[in-house]
């Protein structure tokens, strides 16, 4: 692994691990220190530096679109990307001074765009002689000190992120993230960094970093049997005494996790999933949190360690680089030692930065060749469709994607015993703004309908089975009594549900009534126009997130797997559209659910 001139590579006896010491070069600005020297004459003796952070960076580098081709923009219009983050670093560093400053990350940053799945399946970084990951050349370029793990880094299997880590010039930290053999850390837990002071003693910053237990359902098959993740909790209270013990003036944590101490949408994990809160109370010896992982901004939040009684800072920058943290320290010299007096968090917005010329430039031919790709043209589509109706309406373009699925899970299981089975699909809306257009298709628009990397599974149910599968789905609505008012807007999402964790099922013909308390929404359920047999068996095509327990769906993690396939869904739509030529939802789309209440229809 190399790193820059601002750090240095050691191992720790104690763990094995890699540990990073770095130290800024040159006196620290005048503004962020007071006092004398330790031992030479009375006074205060402070020092204060800033920790920069942030998280769930997703590929983005460019404030840009690939899925539309155009500069990103959403509703509250935020801008994203390392670019914006850059000009936003430089302008903190030009005022704390640099060496008072450190730069880290809390995950999950080599999957999200087209950027990071062309350097992945398109030009991989893993081949022979091949490229440089795009995130590894921008986050090198604008000084990282060091980055957390995110559940997503796992996504394009093990050696990818291993090749991502040899490329990036900083340490990717992952205290939690164990061989599952030796069950020693498979990355470095943490990183030290030096920062000189005027006081004759540096301060030494330790960061920690955490990932999320998920991992090990949501990417099972790539870490099955490799690596396994224990909670949050349990490996911060075996590494921050370890850092406290090695001189660390000052923990921080990187934790890919969220604050709320929930698990999300039912996932079975054996380990809280969004814990940073949990490690604050719980673990002493921590002073600040960058929290990752939830898609939330917390300029700042703290949280009472139970042990020492003293506030723990934490915050989350919002997703994409939108936002980006400062952790404000002020330290003093006491006892013969550096103890913190005062942590202050903000987020800083992208919003108000330029894209820093530096980065752009530094990554204009991959951003062109990437802008190139996505817009190959791969086939045409007779009518326009869009998923804007998704959420409440069976639409043509869920439709879509579940006929793909069918279709190739009938051809994987030609020939085979499974073969006169019947297969169903599920799938999701996971965007409210994909589209495929009237006329020409390209790859952005194809692509667009599935923006996760998931691969697609053939699992064996009974017509019982999936009655509860989609009872369970149909909890994603708000009980709405009859005669009154609809809201398709605020209809959905019940109990926090997300839209991805929202399933119809291709293939039957069902009516969700709304007014029904969970668990008694589904009337009419059909198949071939008569009432589904509890009995019959049905071959299902479901995606890996949801096989391996995404959602805590029933039933379908303990099915019999009869096929399952390591190319992406979204590429799998892709290579059908090509083989086609011509989308004709005639030929797949029809209205098999929809929502009632008391067995009239909600919407005409």
């Amino acid at each position: 692994m190399a790193f820059d001139r601002r750090t240095f590579l050691g191992t720790s006896a104690a763990t094995g691990a890699a540990v990073a010491l770095a130290g800024g070069a040159g006196t620290p600005a005048a503004a962020a220190v007071s006092g004398q020297q330790p031992g030479h004459g009375p006074g205060p003796r402070t020092y204060s530096f800033t920790v920069m952070g942030t998280t769930d960076l997703h590929g983005n580098v460019f404030n840009w679109d690939y899925f539309t081709d155009k500069e990103f923009d959403d509703k509250a219009h935020n801008d994203v990307g390392l670019a914006k983050i850059s000009t936003l670093v430089e302008r903190v560093r030009a005022q704390k001074g640099r060496c008072n400053t450190l730069l880290i990350d809390a995950g999950d940053t080599i999957q999200g765009t087209q950027l990071a799945y062309y350097y992945a399946k398109v030009d991989p970084i893993t081949a022979r002689r091949g490229p440089v990951h795009p995130m590894a050349q921008a986050m090198n370029a604008i000084g990282y000190d060091a980055a957390a793990l995110g559940n997503h880094e796992f996504n394009y299997g093990i050696p990818v992120l291993r090749k991502f880590q040899e490329q990036c010039r900083f340490p990717l930290l992952g205290a939690n993230a164990l061989d599952a053999k030796t069950l020693q850390p498979a990355f470095p837990p943490y990183s030290m960094h030096r920062l000189r002071t005027p006081h004759g003693r540096d301060v030494k910053v330790a960061v920690l970093g955490l990932t999320n237990p998920g991992i090990a359902i949501w990417d099972k098959a790539n870490v099955q049997g490799k690596m396994t993740f224990p909670g949050l909790e349990e490996q911060a209270a075996k590494f921050v005494p370890r850092l406290r013990s090695m001189g660390a003036d000052v923990v921080v944590v990187a934790a890919h996790s969220g604050s709320s101490g929930t698990s999300s949408y039912g996932d079975q994990l054996p380990y809280v999933e969004n814990a940073a809160g949990l490690v604050a109370e719980q673990v002493p010896g921590i002073d600040a949190i960058l929290v990752g992982h939830a898609h939330t901004e917390i300029p700042e939040y703290r949280v009472r360690n139970k042990a020492t009684g003293k506030d723990v800072v934490l915050s989350e920058p919002l997703k994409w680089g939108q936002r980006l943290t400062l952790f404000d320290f002020e330290l003093v010299w006491e006892r013969g030692r550096w103890s913190v007096a005062k942590v202050a968090a903000q987020v800083l917005d992208s919003n108000t930065a330029v894209e820093d010329p530096k980065i752009t430039g530094l990554l204009s031919d991959e951003h062109r060749k990437v802008v190139a790709y996505v817009n190959q043209v791969i086939g045409t589509s007779v009518q326009a469709m869009s998923s804007a109706e998704g959420p409440v309406k069976d639409v043509p373009i869920i439709d879509l994607i579940n006929h793909v699925q069918a279709e190739t899970v009938k051809a994987a299981l030609a020939g085979t015993q499974w073969a006169a089975l019947p297969v169903l699909s599920q799938a999701s809306c996971f965007s409210r703004t994909a589209a495929i257009p009237a006329g020409q298709v390209t790859i952005k628009d194809a692509a667009g309908l599935y923006p996760f990397e998931n691969t697609l599974e053939a699992r064996l149910l009974t017509g019982a089975q999936v009655k509860d599968y989609l009872e369970y789905s149909a909890r994603y609505y708000v009980r709405t009594a009859p005669g009154d008012v609809v809201d398709p807007a605020k209809l959905t999402n019940s109990e926090n549900v997300p839209d991805y964790n929202y399933d119809a099922v291709y293939g039957l013909t069902y009516d969700i009534d709304i007014a029904q308390p969970v668990g008694s929404r589904i009337t009419g359920l059909a198949f071939q126009g008569k009432p589904l047999d509890p009995a019959a068996r049905f071959v299902f095509a479901v995606n890996n997130y949801r096989a391996s327990g995404g959602g805590n769906f029933p039933h379908v993690p303990q099915a019999g797997q009869l096929w399952s396939n390591s190319e992406e869904i979204r590429n799998t739509i892709i290579q059908w559209v090509k083989a086609k030529g011509t989308i004709d939802p005639a030929q797949f789309a029809s209205v098999d659910w929809r929502l009632t209440r008391a067995g009239v229809p909600v919407f005409a």
